[in-house]
């Protein structure tokens, strides 16, 4: 690390100032505003009693902040959405310590993106250098088993790969949909095989024979009854599966409060009442799905408020790329392409290191065998 720069480790975002950590995120990147990180602590969505140990990497200069990555300590493997319960599992039967682990990413949010951030005429070699110098000495200092990175952008992987080569890649595959010039959603449609236009017809028709209305609320017209209601909706798709919902409804007060510049809610409304809602966060080329409850059971319309409403307001807004959140192969049939993601892992043990190296390796083929094979499935004409 150069002597210029300092390395100081943060156990809360209070400790740096909104306009700091600001000055270094894209702003096509909501999740990474001081605002969405410092709610997942304030709320308790985050802190040690869920399992998160914030412990936030920042490099200074002097006294201006110009690198930093959020990182948390981890006792467990949830709300990560890169599924490692496998290595914990095989590492503890063999006498190891798995947890606690390093992790550096947003906390459950599966978005590709920047994860280290670099103030603008900083050399970002320096910053990584520092950044790892930090990850590497706190997992000595807490004896720590690993150190994770998780959906990391193309360029920050290959960058991160230059600063530390014994780091393991591990691939996979998320889909989303891009603007290809399409003009308006009879545009977009106009653009798919036969099969698949008629189905997305069928499927928005059926929605609205059952009498739904779908309403879109933007930043300040979201009112506080909305977000309730949102709530409620989101904690019932937790419930339907026996656990507690990962987010408080502080969070997103919070976030209400503190960024409603970012957010885009999706209510399904019968006779004029909201039944189910779906709620977006939006950045400046990019919509990102992100949370889906429902009160009702009803054909297809999880697909109109979390797949169709999105692309439409993107051909709307101008917005060019909507990630619609992680999983399901159904999202293919609707003009989401397979996208190649990947997460990075450092892990002291050299045996596990092999044992993870080799697995990854295997995996990465069948991964993008699968991608390729997804691609040859896209409905596009």
């Amino acid at each position: 690390m150069p002597a210029s720069l300092s390395l100081t480790l943060l156990s809360t975002m209070d400790a740096v100032s909104a306009s700091q950590w600001d000055a270094l995120v894209d702003p096509d990147q909501p999740f990474l505003r001081h605002a969405f990180l410092q709610a997942l602590e304030a709320s308790g969505s985050v802190c040690p009693a869920t399992g998160w140990q914030p412990c936030h990497l920042t490099v200074w200069q002097g006294a201006q902040l110009v690198g930093a990555m959020p990182l948390y300590e981890k006792y467990h493997s949830y709300g990560e959405y890169v599924f490692d319960w496998g290595w914990a599992d095989a590492f503890e039967r063999a006498g190891g310590d798995y947890y606690p682990k390093a992790l550096s990413a947003v906390p459950f949010t599966p978005v590709p993106g920047p994860r280290a951030l670099v103030a603008q005429g900083i050399d970002p070699q320096a910053v990584y250098a520092a950044l790892a110098q930090g990850w590497r000495e706190h997992c000595q200092r807490q004896a720590l088993s690993s150190w994770h990175l998780l959906f990391a952008d193309t360029p920050e992987v290959e960058a991160w790969l230059k600063q530390c080569p014994e780091l393991i890649s591990r691939e996979g595959v998320q889909f989303q949909w891009r603007d290809q010039g399409f003009g308006d959603f009879d545009g977009f449609l106009a653009s798919l095989t036969s099969k698949r236009r008629k189905m997305i017809k069928r499927e928005r028709r059926l929605v609205a024979e059952q009498g739904f209305e779908l309403v879109r609320l933007s930043g300040e017209q979201i009112t506080p009854d909305a977000l309730k209601h949102f709530y409620r909706c989101y904690a019932i798709t937790y419930q339907e599966r026996g656990r507690p919902p990962y987010l408080t409804q502080d969070f997103f007060t919070r976030l209400y409060r503190d960024m409603p510049d970012a957010l885009l809610l999706v209510q399904a409304c019968l006779d004029g009442q909201p039944v189910a809602a779906a709620l977006y966060f939006q950045g400046t080329q990019t919509l990102y799905g992100r949370y889906w409850g429902s009160e009702v059971l009803a054909d297809c319309l999880h697909f109109e408020a979390c797949y169709y409403q999105g692309i439409e307001f993107c051909l709307e807004q101008g917005l060019t790329l909507f990630d619609p959140g992680t999983q399901g192969e159904h999202k293919l049939l609707r003009g989401f392409a397979p996208q190649r993601v990947r997460s990075l892992h450092y892990l002291t043990h050299p045996g596990l290191a092999d044992a993870v190296a080799t697995f990854c390796r295997e995996e990465g083929h069948q991964v993008a065998a699968y991608r390729d094979a997804a691609f040859a499935a896209l409905p596009y004409k």
